[in-house]
């Protein structure tokens, strides 16, 4: 009876020098990292184009856009505008008020006050509540036009309330209650009219400041003057 004889070779693993492959790994994931790289650079230069064509409906807007002096942003734009509009109508009811109820007398001086800060934080929330309602305005803008018109009222209204709300707040519940229902009517009729004339002037998403600056202040002078009774 013959009896095979097996030998099993084994192997140390200790002294197989992984280091070797080593270099080849990290070569393969630089590469891939680098292919990634190349390829997230690719789709991002194609949206930019594709936003770049969605801007501009021929390339007379594109030349007109490229020539502006004063470029504003939507979002700027519309911040400009709720610091415009949370300036001039409030002032011009408060004055309406102060002038009608002969409240400036020597020892009421603090109503003044009161007023002037009221107007400062109407100001400010319109400008920086502003920059947030420009990019909801630019979305209906893309949309058709009846879509548009029907959806802003209810945009300005809600600006209105925010930025009214708010700086009437100092004068307890009744001054925001009152201040949101006055500066929900101001933007459910400013903010119409303004978008109107931006969609008609912008040249993909820049609307160019002389247009911008008589538009705005008439808008709000136009408002002021409804108040006052003018």
């Amino acid at each position: 009876m013959e009896t095979a004889n097996t030998r099993t070779a084994i192997v140390d693993c200790r002294q197989i020098d992984f280091n070797r492959f080593a270099p080849d790994i990290r070569e393969r994931s630089d590469d891939d990292k680098l292919t990634e790289k190349r390829l997230s650079d690719l789709l991002a230069l194609n949206a930019e184009t594709e936003r770049q064509k969605s801007l501009f409906r021929n390339e007379r807007e594109r030349t007109e856009a490229a020539l502006m002096t004063a470029p504003l942003s939507v979002e700027k734009t519309f911040a400009y505008f709720g610091l415009l509009l949370g300036v001039f109508p409030p002032a011009a009811f408060f004055a309406k008020f102060l002038i009608d109820t002969r409240s400036l007398q020597s020892d009421n001086f603090w109503i003044l006050g009161v007023v002037l800060l009221v107007n400062l934080i109407a100001a400010g929330v319109g400008f920086l509540s502003g920059k947030f309602i420009g990019r909801t305005v630019a979305e209906l803008e893309r949309a058709s036009w009846t879509r548009m018109i029907l959806g802003l009222p209810f945009v300005g209204a809600f600006w209105g309330i925010v930025a009214g709300g708010a700086s009437g707040a100092i004068i307890f519940l009744f001054g925001a209650f009152f201040g949101a229902a006055l500066g929900a009517a101001v933007g459910a009729f400013a903010l119409p009219l303004f978008a109107v004339f931006h969609r008609l002037l912008r040249r993909g998403d820049s609307i160019d400041g002389k247009h911008f600056l008589p538009l705005a202040f008439g808008i709000s002078f136009i408002v002021s003057a409804f108040i006052l009774g003018l």
